[in-house]
């Protein structure tokens, strides 16, 4: 039997502990993963590219537990009232090759990536970080917020999204929980002061959601929306002019902001950061620059956190998957003694 976590009960979880305090113990998975990169197997993710979007495989291994996870990007899907993405994951034991857990990985994916851009950015922004302006809120902003504040205390947000019930919806959501929240009409108007700047959009385009000119120094940005070949968010002379933090350069030079400038752009893998290998920030002045796309290793440190914390609870389902006959060589033995149907 496999242990199961589906969408009710992800929920029920998240419900149950808080977004924030979910996240909290997500930093600490990610950081110890994150800090023996070098035990894990990496390659860039396997990605079938349509013209409806991108399906992806992310496989990963320490050695002992093998993990991968499904995932798409469809940008037309909320037109047509789908998600733009969904996701589910698997651990498996690296011993005999036996899937062990198995949960949705759609709201589990907004928790990674949220904890992923908290992580960075408590390691890379100014210590004295009060605003952040998000620019696109969509599926992921709830949880880049909650995750800011509970890495970095951030209460003070200013919004923009080119769709008015976007930031509605937002502001819906999170004023009860304590944001002060500032819709704006503009990027400009929205990144006018702002310590970190998170962009998150969907459309997959070359797109310049930010100009040079909205980046002062200073700032720190997370940019998350540029997840695949042919799809950025950023101006081309902001990456030049950052310091750019990635996760694996191999699939980040393919899907993320640096796919705009040349193979050998300097980066800097952030795990190196954790380990003290490379410094994080240099200066008040510095703009730092997360480049983030994505990577394995933040999903299996997320199924490992969700499967460790629901353990022993109602949460977890048992589900049939693994074929296990008496004689494990004699497979026939399951469908042998099943009368053919009339």
């Amino acid at each position: 039997m496999v242990q199961f976590v589906n969408v009710t009960n992800m929920a029920r979880w998240i419900q149950r502990e808080s977004v924030e305090k979910i996240i909290g113990t997500m930093i600490d998975y990610l950081e110890r993963d994150f800090k023996r990169w070098e035990k894990f197997d990496k390659i860039a993710r396997v990605a079938s590219h349509t013209p409806f979007g991108v399906i992806e495989l992310m496989p990963t291994s320490d050695g002992e537990e093998y993990s991968f996870k499904y995932v798409n990007g469809h940008p037309s899907n909320p037109a047509r009232g789908f998600q733009t993405v969904t996701a589910y994951g698997m651990l498996a034991d690296v011993d005999n090759g036996y899937p062990t857990f198995i949960s949705e990985m759609t709201l589990l994916t907004a928790l990674r990536t949220a904890a992923t851009s908290a992580m960075v950015a408590k390691k890379l922004a100014r210590p004295d970080s009060r605003t952040m302006a998000m620019i696109g809120t969509g599926s992921q902003s709830e949880f880049q917020a909650l995750g800011f504040r509970a890495a970095m205390g951030i209460e003070d947000l200013v919004i923009f999204d080119s769709d008015p019930e976007a930031m509605d919806k937002f502001r819906r959501n999170m004023e009860p929980l304590g944001f002060r929240i500032r819709l704006t009409s503009s990027v400009d108007e929205a990144v006018d002061g702002a310590d970190i700047i998170t962009t998150c959009t969907a459309d997959k385009a070359q797109n310049t959601i930010l100009a040079r000119h909205h980046v002062k120094p200073g700032v720190h940005l997370n940019a998350v929306g540029g997840d695949c070949p042919g799809k950025t968010e950023l101006d081309e002379q902001i990456v030049r002019d950052s310091t750019v933090f990635v996760e694996f350069p191999p699939q980040t030079r393919i899907e993320g902001e640096i796919q705009q400038v040349e193979e050998d752009f300097p980066v800097v893998e952030f795990w190196k950061v954790l380990t003290g290998e490379e410094p994080g920030r240099r200066s008040a002045e510095e703009i730092t620059l997360f480049d983030s796309v994505g990577f394995a290793i933040a999903d299996f440190a997320a199924l490992r956190c969700v499967r460790d914390l629901t353990a022993g609870t109602e949460l977890q389902d048992s589900i049939e998957l693994i074929a296990d006959p008496e004689d494990p060589k004699d497979l026939f033995s399951l469908v042998g003694s099943l009368k053919p149907i009339s």
